[in-house]
């Protein structure tokens, strides 16, 4: 099968390239830089140069594609008011482009990449995929795009576009950059002496199996539906509690109050790096202080046959992968 991917240097669309490679499907990805795509365009995946506002690259790139898979968009928290613009433009415009894209190609199957963010703080409860975000706020502007993208996605479906969603939890996994990445690294460095936000709620999937999981959605995802992608539900301290029981440590006891951020918001820009967070540190807060983003993966495990590894195991493998663990 031929497949336009976006996404493909990045985190997870990376894995989900090499996993359609590997399996004998031809993919044609649109990176923004070939060079940094050197080792996709060693496997032999086709390379087409342009982003997600370059129209023409991305109907030329969709030319005799049979699928696609939409991963790529931008992931921070804490952002600046002059980077919102370019993160809605990505996640928002850029979905637009490719998905329409898509349908006007007559592809037979698109999987976009949404998010469980796009339920919002589900205040402690597990969601399904039938849970919808109230719309009355918003914990950061990251959500918001990816609530706006998914609804563009669900437009785009219903003008004839055979779509399928994938909505993945908290990301983990070898090579994670992200904020998440960034404490489980850190812990293990002995680089955390205090938590902060430890009540955050996640459900924490690792890299490859939502990898795995966006091929079963191609494969075998109904038409229409969205299905959750995650793994085990647990909190920020409880992802630290695990990675201190495979490294023998303690968790830390210190927790660093979120009215501190509260009250340092003025100084986000000095601030915030500091703490390993971005300049925006209200957004920091309002996206992390006690929020869950709670959800169950039961619809793709059923109909899909999904699995998810457990944390630990997924937590071990991501240590050794870094460096950071010796395989025993």
């Amino acid at each position: 099968m031929k497949i336009f991917l976006t996404g493909a240097t990045g985190f997870i669309g990376g894995e989900v390239a090499r996993l359609l490679n590997s399996r004998g499907d031809e993919v044609v990805a649109l990176v923004r830089n070939p060079e940094k795509a050197a080792e996709l365009a060693g496997l032999g995946i086709e390379l087409v140069k342009g982003d997600l506002d370059d129209k023409a690259a991305i109907k030329h790139g969709m030319e005799g594609c049979e699928a696609a898979i939409h991963c790529a968009a931008v992931y921070e928290v804490g952002i600046s008011k002059d980077q919102m613009g370019p993160m809605r433009k990505a996640n928002v415009d850029g979905t637009v482009n490719v998905l329409d894209a898509a349908r006007l190609a007559g592809v037979k199957k698109a999987v976009y990449v949404s998010t469980c963010a796009v339920f919002g703080d589900t205040k402690g409860a597990v969601v399904d995929e039938t849970y919808q975000h109230d719309g009355s706020a918003y914990t950061s502007c990251y959500e918001e795009t990816k609530v706006l993208a998914h609804q563009e996605a669900l437009r785009i479906g219903s003008l004839g576009l055979p779509l399928v969603i994938v909505q993945p939890g908290g990301v983990y996994g070898p090579g994670d950059h992200s904020a998440l990445g960034d404490v489980i690294t850190k812990y293990a460095k002995k680089q955390l002496p205090a938590l902060m936000f430890p009540d955050l709620g996640l459900t924490v999937v690792h890299r490859d199996d939502l990898a795995a999981g966006l091929l079963l959605a191609l494969d075998k995802g109904r038409v229409g539906e969205s299905y959750v992608m995650g793994g085990d539900i647990e909190t920020l301290r409880g992802v630290i509690a695990t990675e201190a029981r495979i490294l023998g440590r303690k968790v830390p006891r210190i927790v660093i109050p979120a009215g501190l951020f509260k009250a340092l918001h003025p100084l986000g820009r000095i601030v915030g790096p500091a703490f390993g967070a971005g300049p925006n540190l209200k957004e920091v807060v309002s996206s992390a202080d006690g929020v869950t983003f709670w959800a169950t993966s039961d619809k793709a495990k059923a109909e899909l046959g999904y699995q998810s590894r457990g944390l630990e195991e997924g937590l071990r493998q991501t240590l050794i992968g870094d460096g950071l663990l010796k395989q025993s």
